[in-house]
């Protein structure tokens, strides 16, 4: 037989001590104590018969694979706290009581079973994801002169800072565009020797665009434009540079551009020209480069071009 939490609580609990014995049992309780303990009471019974709502967690792709990002939506009446494989990453609000959270996954992960565990005032939820393993290509670069551009440290912390951004508001609505005409030359993951040289830790970190010099580069989605760098300014790796913050931690960066049609903190709309395919920086000849970041790691732009992320 079911229990009724409030018969016990009325037939056993402090209650039942002010029903049976009346004026005698409240002369020795203050009625602050007493009107404390009911509100306490009518808590507790609320609780007993309107307990907390499971949290609610579902992520696509359900079978994802390294440089994936993975899309995970979770049903909360308070903003949840999210880690996976050991890192925090944010909840942003998809209406209300629904939150987004996107994971970044790269070829330096390792594959197999990562722990994802949601906390939501309390509640937790703990799942176990399988990141399935992917098969990346190997390519052999010589670049002019025999060695290496000469490499700056101040192009690579301006573009780690911009790589840190994940600004509140989103920009970016349904699936990104192409940013550039041409051939892919090189796709998204493939791991590189320089002049004979293996690139420990390195895979290449976006798509290449075989475009011509002076071929127009457009803005894949609509964001801010918080990254301009110059090869006359010390970006001797990158070339001419630009990054868009797309908001809520995505990120552009073109790179090798030719010329730049925008500066530091223009607002572009998805489509705008932002600047031109050139060969600037450390090139073998003039494409475009479009790398994809959620949340600091490089990953694989071509998801969201097929489907986007809403």
């Amino acid at each position: 037989m079911q229990t009724n939490p409030l018969r016990n609580i009325l037939d056993h609990g402090w209650w039942s001590l002010l029903l049976k014995n009346g004026a005698k049992s409240i002369s020795k309780m203050s009625w602050l104590k007493i009107i404390t303990l009911f509100l306490v009471t009518l808590a507790l019974i609320f609780a007993l018969e309107h307990p907390a709502p499971a949290l609610e967690v579902q992520f696509t792709p359900t079978n994802p694979h390294l440089g994936d990002t993975i899309d995970l939506r979770v049903n909360s009446p308070s903003q949840p706290t999210v880690s996976f494989d050991g890192q925090v990453y944010p909840a942003f609000s998809r209406g209300t009581g629904l939150w987004q959270v996107l994971l970044p996954t790269t070829p330096l992960d390792a594959p197999g079973t990562k722990n994802l565990v949601i906390n939501d005032s309390g509640t937790e939820k703990r799942m176990a994801v399988r990141l399935g393993n992917r098969d990346f290509d190997t390519q052999r670069i010589s670049l002019p002169g025999g060695d290496e551009s000469p490499v700056d440290e101040y192009e690579f912390d301006r573009v780690d800072e911009f790589k840190t951004l994940a600004t509140p508001e989103r920009h970016w609505q349904g699936s990104l565009l192409r940013p550039t005409s041409g051939d892919v030359t090189s796709v998204y993951g493939v791991r590189r020797y320089y002049n004979g040289v293996f690139a420990e830790d390195y895979y290449h970190r976006g798509v290449d665009y075989g475009a011509g010099t002076g071929t127009p580069v457009i803005a894949p989605a609509a964001g801010r434009i918080s990254l301009v760098g110059r090869e006359n300014q010390r970006f001797n790796i990158h070339g001419n540079t630009v990054g868009i913050d797309h908001g809520q931690g995505l990120l552009s960066i073109m790179i090798h551009l030719s010329r730049i049609d925008v500066k530091e903190g223009d607002f572009v709309q998805a489509g705008q020209v932002i600047g031109a395919v050139g060969a600037t920086g450390a090139v073998t000849g003039p494409h475009l480069h479009w790398g994809l970041f959620v949340h600091g790691k490089a990953i694989d732009p071509v998801p969201w071009r097929e489907r986007g992320f809403n």
